[in-house]
């Protein structure tokens, strides 16, 4: 029976992270992955639909490249390049995850794992093959899947999980996408620019509940520009399928319509995937909602069993989230001292048009600290470089400790402002202040000066409005 130091269920990207940090240091490590390497998130999750939104983005600039000077007629698309891209980007990557696993001496088995005992894995192979191997360790990293509806159940013809959704045949001409998170959001924002009728059906009293109340209110304006029909404290009362397509009554304050779409999205969340891996044999605990309970080091209550990613209980569910756990429990697994992860410094984004992009406390969340605080808002319409580029569809808000000068909260909509939050986690993981970002200079003309911006005015010094 092989014996390695460290055995990872998944590959994705807390799974092969830490499976490459694991191999730096000396360790030998098997990755078991019942799929494709990278997980969902570079196979059918992150990574292809940041491409499939490249190019509903392009569509949406060229149709409005007047305001240039520039005259775009006859525009169209061929939709099935604009998914086949999308595909070639997630088959460039998964190749180089095996690529960078087989540089460091990483074992991968494609197959199904179980464990046995804290020292014993069972596993069946993609090909049928059984293996029996032995691990001083076990990291599982086996991510997360789509929540089922019990009354739109998905069947892949009409109601489309991601996977359907980022791989359409023909541009439907209605779609209803139930949940406004990012996955909902994202695809909304992509077929509405393609020019389907979209409808997004959300639960909660407005869209993007977890994002501060400005950034919301500005997404759904910007998105009922682009043609979409949001519903807020809806429900599915009722679903079938009539004459191939979606039959579909949504109530929203106590008032119910009946309407048909070509298609639904189900995208109103994701449930660990911890079944059938053999947690039963260990007695590894679970929080209520079924994700395993881990402590700062990412270790469950059996004390070589490691849990990372959107499996554990820590908030968000985020790649990057995943991969700095991976870093962290393997450090751990070696005696090496690193950091505990700071989930409140975390950056989370939205890749629509505009984007968006947040890490911290909300305002809702900061009034609830026992502290001061002080909010400050730039809009995009006072920065040169959004008007120049007619961009000024954004805002950056700042909320900050009164007495500490701690940012505790930013968050953004407008133009690539995926790519400027990272100036505040680096602010926060410096345990630096606002009056930090008072002393950098922002080069002009750039969007990013927003930031300096948002932060004069939270000792009403700000310069451009």
């Amino acid at each position: 029976m092989k014996e390695y130091d460290i055995v990872i269920i998944g590959s994705g990207p807390g799974g092969y992270v830490a499976a490459i940090r694991a191999a730096q240091l000396k360790m030998r490590v098997l990755i078991v992955e019942k799929e494709a390497l990278g997980g969902i998130c570079l196979n059918w999750g992150c990574i292809p639909t940041k491409a499939l939104l490249k190019s509903s983005e392009t569509l949406y600039h060229l149709k409005k490249a007047h305001f240039s000077g520039i005259i775009a007629k006859d525009i169209s698309f061929d939709l099935q390049k604009i998914v086949q891209q999308s595909r070639d980007a997630s088959t460039q990557l998964n190749r180089g995850v095996g690529t960078l696993l087989k540089k460091n001496n990483v074992e991968v088995i494609f197959g199904h794992a179980t464990i046995k005992t804290k020292h014993e894995l069972h596993i069946l192979g993609n090909d049928n093959k059984e293996y029996n191997v032995k691990a001083k360790n076990i990291i599982i990293a086996t991510g997360a899947s789509v929540r089922q509806l019990p009354n739109v159940p998905i069947d892949g013809k009409i109601v489309w999980s991601y996977k359907e959704a980022m791989t359409p045949k023909t541009l439907p001409q209605s779609l209803l996408v139930i949940g406004s998170g990012a996955i909902g959001m994202e695809f909304a924002n992509f077929y509405s620019v393609l020019g389907t009728k979209v409808t997004i059906a959300e639960k909660m009293p407005r869209i993007m509940q977890t994002e501060d109340h400005d950034i919301s209110a500005l997404m759904h304006k910007a998105m009922e520009e682009l043609g979409i029909c949001i519903k807020t404290s809806a429900t599915i009362d009722k679903f079938e399928v009539k004459n191939e397509k979606a039959c579909v009554t949504i109530t929203t304050n106590k008032k119910s319509e009946e309407a048909f779409f070509d298609n639904v999205i189900s995208a109103a969340g994701v449930v660990p995937n911890t079944k059938g891996i053999g947690l039963e044999n260990l007695g590894i605990l679970l929080s209520d909602n079924g994700k395993i309970i881990v402590n700062n080091k990412m270790c469950t209550n059996v004390d070589n069993v490691y849990a990372i990613g959107d499996i554990n209980d820590k908030p968000y569910m985020l790649a990057h989230k995943a991969s700095h756990e991976g870093i962290i429990c393997v450090e751990a697994i070696c005696n090496i001292n690193s950091h505990d992860l700071d989930y409140n410094a975390i950056p989370a984004c939205i890749y629509t048009t505009p984007q968006v992009a947040s890490i911290g406390y909300t305002e809702e969340a900061a009034k609830q600290l026992n502290c001061k605080i002080a909010v400050s808002k730039f809009p995009f319409i006072g920065n040169g470089k959004a008007v120049a580029t007619h961009t000024t569809n954004g805002l950056v808000k700042i909320i900050t400790n009164v007495d500490t000068g701690e940012v505790l909260g930013a968050h953004m909509i407008g133009e690539n402002v995926s790519e400027m939050i990272c100036c505040f986690g680096v602010l926060k993981a410096s345990e630096g202040t606002v009056n930090e970002i008072l002393s950098t200079i922002f080069p002009h003309p750039t969007i990013s000066e927003t930031i300096h911006e948002a932060a004069l005015g939270v000792y009403n010094r700000t310069i451009h409005l």
